[in-house]
């Protein structure tokens, strides 16, 4: 793939659900990968994570703002389902096991999640052992939610109010 489109970056999906170390390292591995996304479960996992030498950390890519339940062990099967899904297919939804599964996509949720990572974990744990990349989910969820997502994670505290009443105010962008 990487001969036959050189400018292309390739990442290796978090559809994957890379939960081992040892997955996430055969990743590493592979040369046509520039970002290597492992299972959000993986975050916390400081220990192998630091251990990891510095072009491999460079294409570490992690997954911060998670929402499916910590302990779900049918990940998989959804990222397939949802895929299947995109491609066209015609297949039965999957139905998540998870125990807040009614409740939709929460960001409020996805900051109490064991694999969560917060502005200020990125800024005092992860690049400071040479972590980079991070990667926001959500691009489906509505822009009210994404707006969130944004104002949380590029935009200073002190900044966020003033940008809200801004697009508020504007209404060129449609929230709700």
């Amino acid at each position: 793939l990487q001969s036959a489109s050189p400018g292309l970056a390739f990442a290796s999906s978090p559809t994957k659900v890379l939960r081992s170390f040892d997955g996430l390292q055969a990743e590493l591995n592979r040369p046509e990968f520039r970002f290597v996304v492992p299972d959000f479960r993986l975050n916390k996992a400081f220990d192998r994570l630091n251990a990891l030498p510095e072009e491999k950390k460079r294409k570490v890519e992690f997954l911060c703002n998670e929402c499916c339940w910590f302990f779900c062990p049918e990940r998989k099967q959804c990222y397939e389902n949802v895929s299947r899904k995109n491609l066209g297919e015609d297949c039965p939804d999957h139905v998540c096991a998870s125990p807040k599964a009614h409740r939709g996509y929460r960001f409020s949720d996805a900051m109490r999640n064991h694999g969560f990572i917060g502005t200020q974990d990125i800024q005092n744990v992860y690049m400071p052992n040479g972590f980079r990349h991070f990667k926001i989910e959500g691009r489906s969820l509505g822009s009210a939610v994404v707006l969130e997502f944004l104002l949380y994670y590029m935009t200073k505290p002190e900044f966020q109010l003033n940008v809200r009443e801004e697009i508020y105010l504007d209404s060129s962008l449609d929230l709700f």
